[in-house]
């Protein structure tokens, strides 16, 4: 099977890049692929003759988004569509990720594939925008939902408050509730789901539920931080997008299919920190 990814260089890129062998990925960054632009997509699955392309790629600034509406139509919702309207020309099946920003929050218990979209957010909204293109176009596609997704590579909240652990102590917001999710958990589940024909629309999350507060607390005490945490409503962070203060997920899909629960996923995160901090005194050491 070779696998073609696009958004290669972000969190999801990566942990997809190193469950893969080298001869079995094309990895694609934004530079390389501009989904955007139909030719250049028609001809890039034409020369590399993928089996499965999972789409990776998104505008990703959740207050940018804002602003900056056209920008975050066309590459969540243009460039999801290109990619579906190429990939069933090619016989290529889709993957395509989307996120927990199309819900709304006001539900009391967990999300599923049945629930009732509502964006707050234009990235809500074009994300959602994405999945109906994906749909509309490409019978065999995977419409892959996630939430709060990190990794040990790039830029996310564990690693932001990672930074800021020299203070005596941190405010983190305790009233927005989700399902922090590791990257390589969620790059285990997709390549175990494109061996499948299970069609349609996917929860990948991790199991379980937490508030930034919660996951704050448990990778502080996983790291051995003495930093304390103290719990503050989301109105003290002003921001220009709308969230959901409640977007956790469950799926209705096989029992193998599901993910780790989250602090499964914290715990192998803080081990890998460990280890490329180690690896990386031994460089500076030689």
């Amino acid at each position: 099977m070779k696998v073609m990814i696009v958004g290669a260089g972000g969190q999801l890129g990566r942990a997809l890049r190193a469950q893969l062998p080298e001869d079995q990925v094309i990895a694609l960054t934004h530079a390389e692929l501009d989904i955007t632009k139909f030719d250049h997509v028609a001809r890039t699955v034409a020369t590399f003759g993928p089996n499965v392309l999972i789409n990776a790629a998104a505008f990703n600034d959740v207050d940018g988004a804002e602003s900056r509406l056209t920008e975050a139509f066309e590459l969540n919702a243009k460039g999801p569509k290109n990619l579906a309207m190429v990939s069933r020309a090619h016989g290529v099946k889709l993957v395509h990720v989307s996120t927990d920003y199309v819900f709304d929050g006001k539900a009391k218990e967990p999300y599923d594939e049945l629930s009732v979209p509502n964006p707050l957010s234009a990235y809500g909204a074009s994300k959602l925008a994405g999945e109906r293109e994906v749909a509309n176009y490409q019978p065999q596609h995977y419409i892959v939902r996630t939430a709060w997704l990190y990794h040990t590579e790039g830029r996310n909240f564990p690693k932001t408050m990672l930074s800021l652990a020299g203070r005596d102590s941190v405010n983190v917001v305790s009233d927005r509730v989700g399902c922090p999710t590791f990257a390589p958990h969620l790059a285990t589940a997709i390549l175990k789901v494109i061996r499948t024909d299970l069609f349609g629309l996917h929860h990948m999350a991790s199991q379980g539920q937490a508030s930034w507060y919660d996951l704050t607390k448990e990778l502080y005490q996983a790291s051995g931080i003495q930093t304390q945490v103290k719990p503050v409503p989301a109105t003290q962070f002003p921001q220009a997008a709308t969230r959901p203060d409640y977007s956790v997920m469950t799926t209705l899909r096989p029992e193998e299919l599901k993910l780790p629960h989250w602090k499964t996923g914290l715990q192998e995160f803080v081990h890998k920190m460990r280890v490329n901090e180690q690896t990386s005194k031994g460089r500076e050491e030689d």
